[in-house]
């Protein structure tokens, strides 16, 4: 029986992306890359979760000349709170199942 944190896999992985650094501001386009997420996930995936007050977001304040202001990303405390609660409601007894997320306590999988 899995452990449902309400969270799916991809929200997980930016959540934990986001623990990485959880005071530091991150582009979208870092946390892209990281995730492994396409813009057309991720995105939404932020707005949603700044929505819910766990990621707060703004504008980049100088931005390279001849480049547009670009957003940045942190999580909020309880952002920082529901990443730990769901990586702590979510044991992994299958270490293989996700280990880029098991790493940082943030898991997506549980077998009992």
């Amino acid at each position: 029986m899995a452990i449902r944190s309400g969270f799916s896999a991809q929200t997980l992985s930016v959540l934990a992306a986001l623990c990485d650094q959880p005071t530091e501001w991150r582009h979208g386009y870092a946390l892209a890359k990281q995730t492994g997420l396409k813009s057309g996930t991720l995105y939404p995936i932020l707005i949603r979760l700044a929505e819910r007050g766990l990621v707060e977001a703004c504008w980049q304040d100088e931005p390279q000349p001849g480049r547009p202001r670009r957003h940045l990303y942190r999580l909020t405390a309880d952002g920082l709170a529901a990443a730990t609660q769901a990586g702590s409601a979510r044991r992994v007894a299958r270490p293989d199942a996700q280990p880029t997320l098991a790493r940082r306590g943030v898991v997506t999988r549980v077998v009992s």
